[in-house]
């Protein structure tokens, strides 16, 4: 099977939504209804989250080469001017491989389906001297270091666009120290390491229960308390004008001792070059399961929202298996967990490849009535790649564009205020704004079961005349750009002035509202 293809993506960029060749998301204008951000208040409504769907031809990228004995560790890519999607995955070549053990691979595609993995002469693989291998890490005394590529138009140098965070070991001098090293490419293939020292950020490396150092205590240079572990997954915080670094972050147990859980660490830099220091930003709590706790959780910009594809990872079956929970933030350090009950992407119901370990990225691709999110998958626990017998790939799923969550009549509203209970309808009432330079507004929205009436109430909450719920016109059927409209006015009719939509929902659903401006 085939996953439906589409037209050009309008891809998200995770610098800037500029180059790409359609209109961005604008967070002023598109309102989605994930959280209450957009909302003044609602009546007999509860939120939920979208499922996903996963693409049928999964996995896109499977085990092909003798270097690709695990694969896992994904970051993709749009290209707009190539008109071609672009890959980077880690490949793991399983004990007694020629060195290096772990490899970042390159793989191309028209469709994001049906991917070719080009023959370059830059790194041979033992006696294979043609590879899609792009990136070799010094090595060291780990076998997975995750790697981040994001694309970034607004750099001046050409040939720093592509910038690519990694975990590896440095060489030369006394000791070898692990951390955050970068390298940057005109093309996404040929990469040249900065000639600086590096790691740029160290990273502890230890054996469960170490006991906490004392700082510069001789001989525990690699106990380094609250720093970023060995993957990095980068985005672009358009607000702060900030790369952000968010990884896995070692946290201390009951008794003190070190790398009890992994929590989740964020490190700004303006240059990619200069890293902040770590920030603990999210950790499991008694909420959580004992044996619980975040893997990686990458974190990509939307809408005016930070969104995170936490990878909680459950300990206690399987050597470690891992599912995906969606996590919202407005400023990418406070988070709120609202759909920790159930998982945004699951093993379950997947293929033999993803039934383990599910790791995710920072690079999802936006088209235009699609959003994918690509993964790479373990058949066993997060630490599979040890096992030359399990199955691995990569894949990926998808929503309909801005159905992450929505909301929807609860079945029965029978508050005593209520003189008769009201079954499957509520309202929504978004906060005031101007509609000044508005010329449309659009619901996505699934009407497919009932309809929807849009009203416009001023801002003291009196009904607008003309635009009353009495005058709309019914929506019905499923959609993403529902046009909202009046008998006899239109938006054009409004004096200024600050106006509030409500949105009557019979037995139907709203994802987002779109404020289409001149």
């Amino acid at each position: 099977m085939r996953c439906k293809q589409l037209a050009i993506p309008l891809t998200l960029l995770l610098v800037c939504c500029g180059s790409a060749p359609a209109r961005c998301q604008d967070s002023d204008r598109t309102l989605l209804l994930v959280d209450d951000r957009h909302v003044l208040y609602r009546s007999g409504t509860e939120r939920f989250l979208h499922p996903t769907t996963r693409c049928p031809a999964n996995p896109v990228i499977a085990e092909t080469l003798p270097w690709e004995v695990a694969i896992a560790w994904t970051s993709v890519h749009y290209d707009p001017v190539g008109q071609r999607y672009q890959i980077w995955y880690q490949a793991y070549g399983g004990p007694g491989s020629p060195q290096p053990q772990c490899v970042t691979c390159y793989a191309t595609s028209r469709d994001g389906v049906q991917w070719s993995k080009p023959r370059l002469d830059l790194f041979p693989y033992g006696e294979t001297e043609r590879t899609n291998i792009v990136m070799v890490g010094n090595g060291g005394h780990s076998l997975r270091y995750g790697n981040g590529v994001i694309f970034d138009p607004r750099d001046p140098d050409p040939q720093r666009r592509y910038k690519m965070a990694y975990f590896d070991f440095s060489t030369g001098g006394e000791k070898s120290m692990p951390g955050l090293f970068v390298a940057f490419s005109p093309d996404g293939i040929h990469w040249q390491r900065p000639d600086i020292p590096m790691p740029l950020m160290p990273t502890a490396y230890g054996n469960y229960e170490d006991p906490l150092p004392l700082r510069n205590e001789p001989g525990r240079e690699w106990a380094v308390p609250l720093s970023i572990a060995d993957a990095h997954d980068i985005y672009y915080d358009k607000k702060r004008k900030m790369f952000v670094d968010v990884a896995k972050m070692w946290i201390d147990g009951p008794d003190g001792k070190m790398f009890w859980k992994h929590g989740v660490g964020r490190s700004e830099s303006k240059d990619f070059l200069h890293w902040s220091k770590p920030e603990l930003i999210l950790t499991p709590d008694e909420h959580d399961a004992p044996h619980v706790e975040f893997h990686t959780a990458p974190v990509f910009e939307y809408a005016g929202y930070h969104f995170c594809l936490a990878q909680i990872l459950n300990r206690a079956e399987n050597g470690g298996v891992m599912d995906i929970e969606l996590m919202i933030s407005h400023d990418g350090f406070d988070w709120n967990r609202p759909f920790r009950d159930e998982f945004f992407f699951s093993r379950e119901g997947g293929r033999n490849f993803e039934r383990g370990s599910l790791f995710t990225n920072s690079t999802p691709v936006v088209l235009e009535d699609e959003i994918r999110f690509y993964y790479g998958a373990y058949s066993l626990g997060a630490t599979g790649a040890d096992d030359t017998q399990q199955e691995s790939g990569v894949g990926f799923f998808s929503i309909p564009r801005d159905r992450f969550a929505g909301l929807r009549p609860v079945a029965l509203s029978d508050q005593a205020t209520l003189r008769t209970p009201r079954r499957h309808i509520g309202q929504v009432t978004m906060k005031p704004r101007s509609l000044a330079e508005v010329h449309s507004v659009k619901l996505n929205a699934d009407a497919n079961q009932g309809k929807i009436l849009v009203e416009l109430l001023d801002a003291d909450g009196y009904r607008v005349a003309g635009f009353s719920r009495d005058e709309a016109v019914s929506i019905e059927g499923d959609g993403l750009r529902h046009t909202v409209a009046w008998r006899d006015k239109t938006l054009a009719d409004l004096p200024r002035g600050q106006y509030m939509l409500r949105i009557h929902l019979e037995q139907a659903s709203l994802f987002a509202v779109e404020l289409v401006a001149d």
